[in-house]
């Protein structure tokens, strides 16, 4: 498997296998975590100072199914995964020297090989909980069979980071043979008109397949967009119900609480209206006892005088 050097000095060559490292696991991560996993990463990254590392890796995009599936067989399978690079190897070569009983051979082990690993992948998916549809499943297979046909797509697939399923280019060889030079055909006759338009219709039709290869790219830029931002969407509603429940309890929280507010409300209201009652009463009794003492004094003086009259007339008699 292709890696990184980080050759450049010691300094930062720890933080570089770091990098490397998160890369390496973000792009076996199941795609439907990969974005949380990544931001984790980064956030973590950015908390220990490193924010050229951060930046590495929040600027990691999100693989496709069929991506990540074709990631997890390169990384899974190293040693089929060499041999199957070693048969793009040699099919390529077979090609480039019109080598048909070699192309042939090696066209029947491509069918299997890409047949069976395709397979392996899907497996591996299964096995990380995400079951390849049909059209994942193809997508895989095209990957497979462009990194038999193209080099720049076997070193891609090899690093084990693929964002997208690659398709394999239209020249790649077919199953039969290229036209060989055994016996060679009469020349045509020379037309200039002729081969004027068939080179012009050849460039229209190579510009065709470089504009189609474009948008093709930017399509599938865009449907990365797109699958961040629905990821985005739900963690945002995810955490919009959460925070809607923690609403209503709060709301429900504050509605209890204005209940108990009211009670107590109506309780100090009951108990000021009985406090003053209970003060007038205490006004009205201290009153009355006041009176009563009043009262209580004239008559005892006048007890005392009537004991005075009392006891004189009982000497003078």
């Amino acid at each position: 498997m292709r890696r990184r050097s980080g050759q450049g000095g010691k300094t930062g060559t720890s933080d570089a296998g770091s990098v490397e490292a998160v890369l390496d696991e973000l792009y076996t991560t199941p795609p439907s975590d990969f974005v949380s996993r990544r931001e984790e990463r980064a956030a973590a990254a950015r908390t220990d100072g490193r924010k050229d590392d951060a930046r590495l890796i929040h600027a990691a995009r999100r693989p496709t199914l069929a991506a990540w599936a074709a990631n997890l067989l390169a990384r899974s399978q190293p040693e089929e995964s060499r041999r199957f690079l070693e048969l793009g190897q040699s099919l390529r070569e077979a090609h480039r020297t019109l080598d048909a009983a070699g192309l042939r051979e090696l066209s029947a082990q491509r069918r299997r090989i890409v047949t069976a690993l395709s397979r392996q992948a899907a497996h591996l998916a299964d096995e990380a909980g995400h079951r390849l549809s049909q059209g994942a499943q193809r997508e895989v297979e095209s990957t497979l069979r462009a990194v038999l046909a193209d080099q720049e797509a076997a070193d891609r697939w090899s690093g084990g980071r693929l964002e997208v399923a690659l398709a394999p280019p239209s020249e790649f060889p077919s199953a039969t043979s290229p036209a060989a030079p055994a016996t060679p055909a009469p020349a045509p006759r020379k037309e200039p008109a002729g081969t004027g338009a068939e080179d012009e219709l050849a460039e229209r039709r190579r510009k065709r397949q470089e504009d189609l290869a474009r948008a093709e790219q930017e399509a599938e830029r865009a449907a990365e967009r797109l699958r961040d931002a629905q990821a985005r969407q739900a963690d945002a509603e995810t955490l919009l119900r959460r925070t809607d429940g923690e609403h209503d309890r709060a709301r429900e929280a504050l509605s209890a609480a204005e209940d108990e507010l009211r009670a107590a409300r109506e309780d100090l209201d009951r108990t000021g209206r009985e406090r003053r009652d209970a003060e007038e009463a205490a006004r009205t009794a201290r009153k009355a006892v006041t009176g009563a003492e009043r009262e209580a004094r004239t008559a005892a003086r006048r007890v005392d005088r009537l004991v005075t009259r009392v006891g004189q007339r009982d000497t003078s008699g």
